[in-house]
């Protein structure tokens, strides 16, 4: 893979309530640290604006420390932008690579081209957020069908997809017992279903995830998720996995399930889990159809029933099937591949303005 010019340097901007590790629960920082630490592989300069306690590849911008506290995202927002801003002040980037679904505001205080990837579907982003955009801003999108819904945008780039580190995510040799559920603890992504679903079949379905500091995040998991766990006790809840604990329970599952109920943008959990050779069976939401090939890496459902139906037929799926696919399709290297395919266009973009100015 061919690098950047020797002097790039790239500042990539972090969500600001946690900190940015391989164990990190949220996609856009896992996204995020497999990005930075394929492009720190390829020898370009990286720095990374992020909480305490993230661990990087090349360097860290501190900006302060995770929040435990319930509902102050706009302060620690503020923070974490504040300290960004004053280190653009203080030093010269090539570009900021924006993986916050914030900072991309603030462009016009910097010199420098702006490339926001967005993360999240359309609906969950304030409506006024893209108006008087600054012209060094850029965006992408993670797939084709996020895309559909932010073509108004000015200077869209195309596309560049998720990528799963593989070399962390293989399949496993142990017997498969469990269903499981793994991400994020929120409504939008409904976890409540998937326990319904495993009780109505009897089987032991491990929740693994994260309860972020949000009210309604907390008092959702007290409200749907605690109650269930003690009527069902075949099943268990593993709180904020580890990297190793994370692998460890996708090799050991039959299935994955995914219950979100939002549109999607991807979904790194569904791409780890294939890449263990685990077949995933979700709600057709989104982009999801992208990922999941009905027959062939999982199923693609409407309903529990149909869910229900679907975990009777998972044997039929190939674990070998689901590697492969996420290898041909969905590599860190592959996404770290358009990434860089964007930063040369933004970096000559901006090299022709400047000439132009002169």
């Amino acid at each position: 893979m061919h690098i950047l010019d020797e002097k790039s340097s790239i500042l990539y901007v972090s969500y600001p309530l946690l900190p940015v590790r391989e164990d990190s629960a949220g996609g856009a920082e896992q996204v995020l640290w497999s990005l930075e630490r394929e492009a720190a592989r390829n020898g370009i300069l990286t720095t990374v604006a992020a909480c305490t306690g993230s661990q990087i590849a090349g360097e860290l911008l501190d900006t302060g420390d995770a929040v435990e506290a319930v509902d102050v995202f706009e302060a620690r927002e503020a923070e974490h932008s504040a300290r960004i801003l004053q280190e653009c002040k203080e030093r010269s980037f090539s570009l900021i690579h924006d993986h916050s679904g914030h900072f991309f505001r603030y462009a016009a205080e910097v010199d420098t081209p702006v490339l926001a990837t967005l993360h999240l579907p359309r609906s969950f982003y304030p409506q006024d957020i893209f108006n008087n955009l600054a012209s060094n801003v850029y965006f992408n999108c993670v797939s084709e069908r996020q895309l559909a819904s932010f073509r108004d945008l000015p200077r869209m780039l195309a596309p560049v997809r998720n990528g799963v580190a593989l070399d962390l995510f293989k399949p496993g040799s142990a017997p498969r017992q469990h269903l499981l559920w793994l991400g994020r603890i929120c409504p939008e992504k409904a976890p409540h279903i998937a326990l319904d679903v495993a009780a109505r079949m009897d089987l032991p379905l491990v929740l693994a995830g994260q309860v972020y500091p949000f009210s309604y995040h907390q008092q959702y998991f007290r409200r749907e998720i605690r109650p269930r766990l003690a009527k069902n006790p075949i099943s268990c809840f593993v709180d904020s996995p580890t990297l190793d604990e994370k692998v460890r329970v996708l090799q050991r599952a039959r299935a994955l399930l995914i219950t979100s109920v939002a549109a999607e943008t991807s979904s790194l959990v569904a791409l780890e889990a294939l890449a263990c050779g685990t077949p995933v069976i979700s709600y057709g939401n989104g982009a999801l159809p992208e990922i999941i090939r009905n027959g062939e890496t999982g199923f693609v459902v409407h309903t529990v029933r149909e869910m229900c139906n679907a975990i009777d037929a998972v044997d039929e799926i190939h674990p070998e099937a689901c590697r492969k696919f996420v290898e041909q399709n969905y590599s860190t290297e592959r996404m770290v591949a358009g990434y860089l395919e964007h930063y040369r266009e933004l970096l000559a973009r901006a090299g022709s303005s400047a000439r132009s100015a002169a």
